[in-house]
């Protein structure tokens, strides 16, 4: 595992795996929230993410945590490991409110400066509606842009802490 994309929706825990995988395995770490949002939750140009993105995979190591559907063939394309998060929403809702309570006011240290953690009723409902309208496609995605990548699909937190006891 040297190029791992993780993927899933949000509150799954992308960037706390990402993080503890990097440090378990040597490799640097790539918050996608952190690269994409610039101050003020101002969003780059399409053509300049694409770009930004196809720098960011063209490393030899790395590990990438984020979905930005627009740009995900390009990481899937270019892992060698495609670890899916696939956690009961209730679970991903839950951990959004603690998140957003612990960083009220202020950004996260995985999002750039400048972008205070917020919690909006449509990320909310896309959280809730992850498994019904984006799961079938990112499994799609990962069957064909990421089809000759290692497949990680975790379920829960106790397989997470399996796979991170295991790696490397």
């Amino acid at each position: 595992m040297e190029r791992i994309a993780i993927i899933g929706p949000g509150g799954a825990g992308k960037s706390t795996l990402a993080r503890r995988l990097g440090e378990r395995l040597g490799l640097p770490v790539i918050h996608l929230d952190a690269e994409y949002w610039r101050p003020g939750w101002v969003e780059p140009p399409k053509a300049e993410w694409v770009e930004r993105m196809r720098e960011l995979t063209a490393g030899e190591r790395w590990i990438t945590d984020g979905n930005y559907g627009g740009t995900m063939e390009i990481r899937l394309a270019a892992a060698d490991t495609i670890i899916f998060l696939d956690f009961p929403r209730w679970l991903c809702i839950w951990r959004v409110l603690k998140r957003q309570l612990r960083y009220l006011g202020r950004s996260r240290p995985d999002m750039t400066e400048g972008c205070p953690e917020r919690l909006s009723p449509q990320f909310v409902r896309w959280i809730w509606e992850y498994p019904r309208t984006r799961r079938p496609g990112v499994l799609a995605r990962m069957r064909t842009a990421g089809k000759h990548a290692g497949h990680v699909i975790l379920r829960s937190p106790r397989e997470v802490e399996a796979f991170v006891a295991s790696a490397g």
